[in-house]
C-alpha cells in the first residue's frame, strides 16, 4: 500500500464547517440490532473476524495481517448473512476470504455460519467497497471476485446505487490478477442486461452469462426470489 493515508471513507469527510459530507453509495444501511446469539457470536467473533472500519484509516494497514497469513485473496461484496460465503469458504480453505457487508446482523450471523461450517479463512469487512476497490485492495492482488445478488436499486433514479458500473467494473478489473474470474448472479433480468452491457465493454474483462455455478449453494434469499418466479442469471468475467 502507498505510505500515505487513504482519503476519508465515505460519510466520514466533513465540510469546513463541520457538516458531514453525504455520498451516494451502492447500499442503505439497515437496522443494527443483534438477536441474543448474533450478540452473543459478535462478542466471540468480532475481534479476530472482523476489520473494524477504523483500521484501514492506518497508512499500513494489511490484509494479510487480519489474515495471519500470505495467501490468495478472493473477495465477496454483499455476502449478506454468510450462507454462501461459509460453504465456499470451505471449499477453497488455501484462500484468504474477505466479504463486504455492511449490516451488523448479517455479519453476525455470518460468524455463526463460519462456526458451523468450520471455517477460519474469512474476514468481514463492514467499509464502502467501492471506496475499498480504490484505496484498500491492491491492483492485481485478487484471484477471484463474487458478487451475487447485490442490491438492484430498481426505481430508475436509484440507477445510479447500482454495484455494476462502468467505473466500478473499471477498477475491479486492474484489481484482478491476469486470468482471475468474477462471478455474479442476479435475479432481476434488467439488472443481468445491465451487468453484460456494462463488464463486455470493459475492455480488460471477457465473458458473459454462464451455467450456474456448481459450487454455489442455494441461499434462502435465492430461494425467496425462485419461488417469487424469479430464476436467478450467473455471469462470469475473467480478467485478460
Amino acid at each position: 500500500m502507498s505510505p500515505a493515508s487513504p482519503p476519508a471513507r465515505p460519510h466520514t469527510a466533513v465540510t469546513k464547517d463541520g457538516r458531514r459530507i453525504r455520498e451516494v453509495l451502492t447500499y442503505s444501511r439497515r437496522g443494527s440490532r443483534l438477536s441474543d446469539a448474533q450478540a452473543v457470536a459478535w462478542g466471540r467473533r468480532a475481534g479476530r473476524w472482523w476489520i473494524p472500519d477504523e483500521a484501514v484509516d492506518a497508512a499500513d494497514f494489511s490484509l494479510a495481517s487480519w489474515f495471519g497469513r500470505e495467501a490468495p485473496l478472493v473477495v465477496e461484496i454483499g455476502s449478506g448473512i454468510g450462507q454462501a460465503t461459509a460453504v465456499l469458504a470451505a471449499t477453497h480453505p488455501e484462500h484468504n476470504v474477505l466479504a463486504f457487508e455492511v449490516w451488523r446482523p448479517g455479519v453476525a450471523e455470518t460468524f455463526l455460519e463460519l462456526e458451523r461450517a468450520g471455517v477460519d479463512n474469512v474476514r468481514l469487512i463492514s467499509v464502502d467497497a467501492v471506496w475499498s476497490f480504490s484505496h484498500v485492495i491492491e491492483t492485481g492482488s485478487v484471484a477471484e471476485l463474487w458478487t451475487f445478488f447485490p442490491d438492484p436499486w430498481p426505481k430508475r433514479r436509484h440507477e445510479r446505487r447500482r454495484l455494476v458500473t462502468s467505473e466500478f467494473g473499471a477498477v475491479a478489473a486492474t484489481r484482478l490478477r491476469t486470468g482471475a474470474l468474477w462471478r455474479l448472479a442476479t435475479d432481476i433480468p434488467e439488472y443481468a442486461d445491465q451487468m453484460g452491457r456494462v463488464l463486455d465493454a470493459e475492455p480488460l474483462l471477457e465473458g458473459g452469462r454462464t451455467e450456474r455455478w456448481a459450487d454455489r449453494p442455494r441461499t434462502r434469499f435465492e430461494s425467496r426470489g425462485v419461488r417469487a418466479g424469479r430464476p436467478s442469471v450467473d455471469l462470469c468475467y475473467r480478467r485478460i
